[in-house]
C-alpha cells in the first residue's frame, strides 16, 4: 500500500459563543466561553438531586410484579440466618465510603472545586426602589417622632413634679424585702423572717408605670407615683378578725355559725390607692389568715370539757355557761358581693376592739420571741435559754419544776382567758351599777383601776351615807378569770365565783351592816349608849341571803330604849320601848330601889320609819333620838 504523505488539517471549533452587544460599526462582541469547573457547576445545578432513583424505579413497577416480588420472597428460603444483617451492613459500608469519597474531595481542592453560581442579573426598576426607600425613611421618621413624644411627655411629668420611679424603688427597697429575679422585681410580704410557719407565700411584683398611665389619666393616679406593685388574688380587699362576746338560750345555737359582714367593713380599698396603702393591707391581710389558721389550728388540739367548734371561718368557744367567744376571720376582697346577698340574715354581734387588738399583740409577741433570744451567760452556753432555765441548775430545781418552765399557754387559751375576765369585769361593773341604782340609801361610788392587768382588775368600793361621810365602809373587789375576790377593811377575804348573784347578795350585806355600824358612830355624838350589837343575828325573819345586824340603844336618860334590826332584803326596822310612869304607891315605891328596874318587862313597839320627815334612813334615826334626848 502506497504511503500517503502526512498531510496537516487544521480544524476550528464552530463560534458557539453568544453575542452579547453589536456596536454601531458592526462589530460583535461576545460573551466569554465558561470555563471548565464553571460549566460542570452550571450542569451539577440542573440535577435534581431530590429526586430519587431507585423511588422512581419502584414506582413504574406495576402491581403484579410487586405481587410476583413478593410472593418469590415469601417462597425463597434464607440460606444464611445472618444473611440480612450482612446485606444492611453491606449497604452501610457502602454509603460511608461514598460520604468519605465526598468529604475528601470537597476538603482537598484536587479533583473538584466548587465555586458559587453567578446568579442570573435582575431586573432593576428604580421606581420601585426609590419607593421602598421613601418608605424605609418614613417609618424610621415615624419612630423617632414618637421617641422624641414620650421625651417631650417625660419632661413635663418632671416640672409637674411627679415622683422619680428610682426614688419610689428606694423607699419601697427600705421598707420590705425585694429582690431580682431576672427581669422582674419580687417582694416578699410574710412574716417567715420572724419564724412564721403559714404556707402562703406572700410575693408581689414590682412594676414600673408605663408614661401613657401618667400623663393621660390623672384621675386614676392621683398620686403621679411611676411604681406599681402587683398582689396576689387572695391577699387583695380589706380583712380582719372580728371578737365578740354572744349570749345564747338554747346551747344548740352554737352550731350556728354565719358571717356577717358589718357595714364599715365592706368597702374595698380606694379607687387610685398608692402601692403603700397596698401593700400595707396585703399584709394585713396575710397577718389576718395566718392568726385565724393558728387559732383553728390550736382550737383541734385542746381539750376542753366543752369541745370549741370551727365551722369554717369562724370560732366558737364557751366562756360561761350562756355565754360564748366567737372568733371570725373576715376578707372583703370586692368580688364576692353575690354571695353576700345569699347568706342567711344574722344579728351583728358586738365588735371587742381589745380583744382583737390583744390577739394581734399576742401573735406579734411570738414573732418577736423567735427572733430576740437572750444573750447566753456563759457565752459557751446554748443560745435561746431563758434566765429560769440557766438558774434551775444552781437553784436545784426539780424535775417537775423543769416542766413547768416548758409548759406554755397556746394563743386560743389566752385569748379564752382575757376574754373572760372582759366579759366578767363588765358583768361586774353591770352588777354594781344596777346596785347603785336600786338602793340609793346608803351611797355606794365604784373606782376601777387605771392601770389593770390583762387577767386582773381591781375596784375599791365606798358605801358611805349622804350627810354623815365621817364613817364609811370600804373595801376592795379583785377581778380574775372565773372568780372575784373581795376583800374589806380588816383584811378578811371572800372567794366569789363568777355567778353575779353571789355578789349582789355579799354587797348587799355589806349595805346592811354599813347602817349599823353607822349608827354606832352616831350614837358618840348624841351621847346614847350601846347596850348590845349583833352582825349576824339569830332570831327573828330569816333572810332570803346574808345575816341579820341588830342593835339596841339606850338614850342618856335611860329612859327609851331603840331596837335596830337591818337586814340585806327586809330592809331595816325600829323598835322602841319608852320608860311607864313612876309609881305612886309608897308601898311600891320602897320596893323598887332602882329606876333601872322599872323598864323590865316592857314591849317594844315597832316606828314607821318612812313616816318621819327624812330624806335617809339615818336623818329619820337621828330625828328620834335628838328627841328623846330633851
Amino acid at each position: 500500500m502506497a504511503s500517503v504523505p502526512n498531510v496537516q488539517v487544521s480544524i476550528e471549533t464552530v463560534c458557539e459563543s453568544q453575542i452579547q452587544e453589536v456596536t454601531l460599526d458592526g462589530q460583535e462582541i461576545y460573551t466569554q466561553p465558561l470555563s471548565m469547573s464553571e460549566n460542570l457547576t452550571k450542569l451539577a445545578h440542573k440535577i435534581d438531586f431530590s429526586q430519587d432513583e431507585a423511588s422512581a424505579e419502584s414506582q413504574s413497577k406495576s402491581e403484579s410484579e410487586k405481587n410476583a416480588e413478593k410472593e418469590q420472597a415469601k417462597t425463597q428460603p434464607s440460606l444464611w440466618p445472618w444473611d440480612s444483617v450482612r446485606t444492611k451492613l453491606k449497604s452501610s459500608l457502602t454509603e460511608v465510603s461514598v460520604l468519605a469519597d465526598v468529604l475528601g474531595i470537597a476538603r482537598e481542592k484536587r479533583y473538584m472545586v466548587l465555586d458559587p453560581v453567578q446568579s442570573e442579573p435582575t431586573e432593576q426598576r428604580p421606581a420601585a426602589q426609590l419607593m421602598a426607600k421613601k418608605k424605609s425613611l418614613q417609618s424610621a421618621a415615624n419612630i423617632l417622632l414618637e421617641g422624641a413624644e414620650k421625651l417631650k411627655k417625660s419632661e413635663i411629668d418632671k416640672s409637674a413634679a411627679h415622683s422619680d420611679f428610682n426614688k419610689e424603688l428606694m423607699e419601697l427597697r427600705q421598707r420590705w424585702k425585694l429582690k431580682k429575679v431576672g427581669n422582674t422585681i419580687l417582694g416578699d410580704l410574710s412574716y417567715k423572717s420572724a419564724g412564721s410557719r403559714y404556707w402562703q407565700s406572700g410575693t408581689f411584683e414590682v412594676r414600673k408605670k408605663e408614661a401613657d398611665t401618667i400623663t393621660d389619666s390623672p384621675m386614676s393616679n392621683p398620686s403621679g407615683s411611676t411604681l406599681e406593685v402587683i398582689i396576689p388574688s387572695e391577699l387583695e380587699g380589706v380583712a380582719y378578725v372580728q371578737v365578740s362576746v354572744e349570749q345564747i338560750s338554747d346551747l344548740t345555737e352554737v352550731t350556728s355559725a354565719y358571717l356577717t359582714l358589718p357595714s364599715h367593713a365592706s368597702s374595698n380599698l380606694p379607687h387610685g390607692a398608692t402601692w403603700r396603702h397596698k401593700l400595707k393591707a396585703a399584709q394585713n391581710v396575710l397577718f389576718c389568715k395566718e392568726l385565724f389558721s393558728q387559732l383553728a389550728r390550736e382550737a383541734v388540739q385542746i381539750k376542753s370539757p366543752i369541745p370549741i367548734l370551727v365551722v369554717g371561718n369562724k370560732i366558737v368557744a364557751t366562756l360561761f355557761p350562756g355565754v360564748q367567744l366567737c372568733i371570725t376571720l373576715c376578707h372583703f376582697s370586692g368580688k364576692d358581693k353575690d354571695k353576700k346577698d345569699k347568706m342567711p340574715p344574722a344579728i351583728n354581734p358586738e365588735h371587742r376592739y381589745v380583744l382583737e387588738h390583744s390577739l394581734h399583740q399576742l401573735l406579734r409577741e411570738i414573732f418577736f420571741a423567735n427572733i430576740n433570744h437572750s444573750m447566753p451567760h456563759p457565752v459557751t452556753a446554748t443560745i435561746g435559754m431563758t434566765k429560769r432555765r440557766r438558774l434551775a441548775g444552781p437553784q436545784g430545781c426539780t424535775s417537775q419544776d423543769l416542766l413547768d418552765m416548758i409548759q406554755t399557754e397556746t394563743l386560743l387559751e389566752k385569748i379564752i382567758k382575757q376574754a373572760q375576765h372582759a366579759e366578767l369585769r363588765l358583768s361586774t361593773a353591770n352588777t354594781v351599777d344596777e346596785l347603785c341604782l336600786s338602793v340609793p340609801d346608803p351611797q355606794i361610788t365604784a373606782h376601777w383601776g387605771a392601770y389593770n392587768e390583762a387577767l386582773e382588775s381591781t375596784v375599791k368600793i365606798s358605801i358611805t351615807s349622804m350627810a354623815y361621810e365621817t364613817y364609811r365602809t370600804v373595801l376592795s373587789l379583785v377581778v380574775g378569770t372565773d372568780n372575784v375576790k373581795a376583800v374589806n377593811k380588816d383584811g378578811r377575804s371572800i372567794q366569789l365565783s363568777y355567778e353575779q348573784q353571789e355578789l349582789k347578795d355579799f354587797l348587799l350585806s355589806q349595805l346592811s351592816q354599813h347602817q349599823v355600824l353607822v349608827i354606832q358612830s352616831l350614837t358618840k355624838f348624841l351621847g346614847w349608849q350601846v347596850l348590845s350589837t349583833s352582825l349576824a343575828t339569830g332570831i327573828g325573819e330569816m333572810e332570803k341571803c346574808g345575816n341579820t345586824s341588830s342593835l339596841l340603844l339606850t338614850s342618856p336618860t335611860a329612859s327609851v330604849q331603840i331596837a335596830i334590826r337591818s337586814g340585806p332584803t327586809l330592809g331595816q326596822k325600829v323598835y322602841i320601848q319608852t320608860l311607864p310612869q313612876k309609881p305612886t304607891d309608897q308601898r311600891n315605891k320602897d320596893i323598887v330601889t332602882d329606876v333601872k328596874w322599872v323598864n323590865l318587862g316592857g314591849d317594844f313597839q315597832e316606828i314607821d320609819i318612812d313616816k318621819i320627815e327624812g330624806k335617809t334612813f339615818l336623818d329619820r334615826l337621828d330625828l328620834i333620838m335628838a328627841s328623846y334626848n330633851t
